[in-house]
């Protein structure tokens, strides 16, 4: 390994991997946070819109590996593979200084294990979720990984236990989410009243999420505007072509006429203005959790990856904020159970009840202090000491 005396600033070549816009967004923070470290440094590799505001140089578009989920890597294996043989060929031609690959385990652990057996030092950003699934996959991060970082603090001890370099870097969106949300002023910009009572509604970002949870999820608002008709309902939208399929389903289902405020890419404050949300499972029940607010957390998929996913899984939760309390703090509606009368059922004992609210706020105000670092400086001393450039 080159120490600090032997590479000047000038000299330093990083390659990265991206394959999804979370990964983007982690990966560009750590390039921040490396390049006052590293002046010179040159980035390369696949990344998107935030890792080349950095200075990323990307082979391909981050789009072109995105895979929406298990079903979708078959058809599309050997073009994946043939994008990982060329990057992986150019980089041992190249030899980086360290190879860092963000998120997107699938198609990253693989290539670092191919680059690390020729002496390319790698660093693996984020942890793959092996404490919820797949936990054989430990094996192969201790061939390919040099150096992991975690955002929970419960990986630490995972990494550390089987023999893995790691260090625990706090959570990105703890620095982004304030400690205590402007709730009254994320309705004042959304043109609602400070004393509404607010549904947020997440079906989330992924196209084939959309098309699971529009329906039961808005069908569930229509339930509730039935109950209490001054309730609002606010839904972001992540994209264009996410508002046209939402619209399209709605027209279907005869869904129309339901009030809905939808609110383009601006989930922050969709969540901020909320008394409680229902989100679909993943990094929204997250950013939820940090707002203080209540939620209902909901999954549904295709029959066939249900099966598979339902007998991979090792604990009883799959909301981030159950997974890291170790307790069910907020309901959870899986597949068959996701139907519009249980998820209204669900909101409307959380709107209705304030102490269950008071204290669900305290135990998220909790998380976030665990959660919260300075997430671009530690993973970029970490990537620094990785290539020698601190002791």
């Amino acid at each position: 390994m080159a120490s600090s005396a032997d590479m000047g600033p000038k000299e330093v070549s990083l390659a990265l991997v991206a394959g999804e816009v979370s990964g983007d967004m982690l990966a560009a923070r750590l390039m921040a946070g490396l390049r006052p470290q590293l002046p010179g440094v040159r980035f390369h590799g696949i990344g998107g819109p935030r890792m080349i505001e950095q200075g990323m140089v990307s082979d391909v578009p981050l789009d072109t590996l995105t895979v929406r989920n298990l079903l979708e890597i078959i058809p599309r294996y050997r073009e994946l593979k043939g994008i990982q043989n060329r990057l992986r060929d150019r980089l041992l031609a190249e030899r980086p200084a360290a190879f860092i690959g963000a998120d997107y385990p699938g198609f990253n652990l693989g290539l670092e294990e191919q680059l690390r057996a020729k002496g390319i030092p790698t660093v693996h950003f984020v942890g793959p979720q092996i404490w919820a699934w797949r936990g054989g996959r430990i094996k192969k991060i201790q061939r390919a990984v040099s150096h992991m970082l975690v955002i929970f603090p419960f990986e630490e001890k995972i990494y550390q236990d089987a023999g893995v370099p790691v260090t625990y870097i706090g959570h990105p969106l703890a620095e982004t989410i304030p400690l205590a949300p402007d709730t009254v002023a994320a309705r004042a910009a959304l043109g609602l009243a400070p004393d509404a009572r607010v549904v947020t509604i997440m079906p989330g970002s992924r196209m084939s999420e959309l098309k699971h949870l529009t329906v039961p999820f808005i069908g569930a608002a229509r339930l509730l505007a039935q109950r209490d008709p001054a309730l609002r309902f606010v839904v972001p939208m992540a994209g264009e072509k996410q508002r046209a399929l939402f619209t399209e389903l709605l027209a279907q289902e005869g869904l129309g006429d339901v009030p809905l405020t939808l609110v383009d890419q601006d989930s922050h404050r969709a969540i901020a203005a909320a008394d409680t949300v229902l989100a679909a499972s993943g990094t929204a029940t997250l950013e939820v959790a940090l707002f203080k607010k209540p939620m209902v957390v909901a999954y549904k998929v295709k029959r066939l990856e249900w099966e598979i996913m339902r007998h991979m899984g090792y604990q009883p939760w799959i909301g981030l904020p159950n997974i890291l309390a170790r307790e069910f703090l907020v309901p959870e509606l899986l597949q068959h159970a996701v139907t519009p009368a249980a998820l209204a059922d669900a909101v409307w004992a959380q709107l209705n009840d304030t102490a269950l609210r008071d204290r669900l706020a305290a135990r998220f105000l909790d998380m976030h202090h665990s959660l919260l670092r300075n997430s671009a400086q530690e993973s970029a001393e970490a990537v620094l000491r990785v290539i020698g450039a601190r002791t």
